[in-house]
């Protein structure tokens, strides 16, 4: 068990582009009350949720808060060394007090949070209420999605360039929740095992369980296939992720799986060669033609190269002939057909 308190929330608007020191926290925050929540014990793997802002609250959110605004929060956790459970690929800047320093959440200065580390513990997710009718876009997928090979603090995530397009549609209808988990397979059967928990198995937990979702944009395999999954393998994982999706009235947008380099395997690697970019041209064939998608967004053709469209284009390419580059990101966000989330 883990105990933790949080009498309030302290909510900063901060600079959308640039990393972040402790100095762009000094000022006075807005806080924000948490009901219900003053001391909870958590179990592992459990995730708590609450409806945590006070209604008199609720209208201060409202005018400072819009969409793109960057925000920092703060929490206490009582004791030392605390394990968090955490988004360690967040690549944003998060800042931490030395153990025993007590509750500063409500400092002005910020001079006490010395311990900087790129990680996002403890929060989830946060929803939103709105005056208007919206639904959230869900983005499942693995580290093509997580953002890895993306800029600290730089927020260009292909899923961040979507966001920022959806931010500008008047009136804005539509938000998009960032799913991604790097490493991530379909399935749990693979060899070696997946290092994080499979998409058929999240699902519920990562995807199903948001408030407000309209569409889902499933986009992994890649791993699978790395780990010497068939064809057969990833498209059934695939099926099953569709047809729970779809139970639920929801919409399944398919991605194609992007390029990979041949790599030798490794004591941590299992490699890939031409008969797994064999494997994956047959997934992308189906992705393409079953008919089981909704839509279909092809970042195959985005980022591949010309000259040999079984590799990443050197211009998209961010060095590990894995994942793309901040242009290749830029490209694929680009890339993607709002109208596809138009329909529910």
């Amino acid at each position: 068990m883990i105990e933790i308190t949080i009498p309030h929330i302290d909510v900063n608007r901060i600079p959308r582009r640039g990393v972040l020191t402790p100095q762009l926290l000094r000022g006075k925050t807005n806080r924000i009350q948490v009901l219900g929540l003053l001391a909870q014990k958590m179990c592992v793997g459990v995730r708590e949720y609450k409806d945590a802002v006070a209604a008199n609250d609720r209208a201060l959110l409202a005018s400072r808060i819009s969409g793109q605004t960057r925000v920092a929060y703060r929490i206490d956790i009582p004791g030392a060394d605390v394990p968090a459970s955490q988004h360690n690929g967040a690549l944003v800047t998060s800042f931490a007090t030395d153990n025993g320093a007590g509750d500063l959440t409500a400092s002005e200065s910020g001079t006490s949070f010395k311990r900087r580390f790129t990680t996002m513990p403890w929060l989830k997710a946060v929803d939103v209420r709105t005056t208007a009718p919206t639904t959230a876009i869900v983005a499942f997928g693995d580290s093509i999605t997580d953002g890895t090979c993306t800029t600290i603090d730089g927020h260009d995530r292909w899923v961040d360039v979507v966001a920022q397009r959806l931010a500008l549609q008047d009136p804005v209808r539509r938000a998009i929740v960032n799913e991604g988990i790097g490493g991530n397979t379909v399935t749990r059967k693979v060899t070696p095992p997946p290092d994080s928990t499979p998409g058929t198995e999240r699902l519920d937990r990562d995807v199903l369980a948001h408030a407000g979702v309209s569409h889902v944009v499933v986009f992994m395999g890649t791993n699978d296939i790395r780990r010497e999954a068939s064809a057969e393998q990833v498209i059934n994982g695939t099926k099953d992720i569709v047809a729970r999706v779809k139970a639920r009235g929801l919409k399944v947008i398919g991605v194609t799986i992007v390029p990979r380099h041949n790599r030798a395997p490794d004591a941590d690697n299992t490699g890939w060669n031409d008969a797994k970019t064999k494997v994956r041209n047959e997934v992308n064939a189906w992705i393409r033609g079953s008919g089981a998608f909704d839509g279909i967004i092809d970042f195959d053709r985005v980022v591949r190269s010309p000259a040999n469209p079984d590799l990443l284009s050197v211009t998209y390419n961010c060095g590990d002939g894995i994942h793309p580059s901040s242009l290749g990101y830029f490209q694929m966000g680009k890339f993607v057909d709002l109208n596809l989330f138009e329909t529910r």
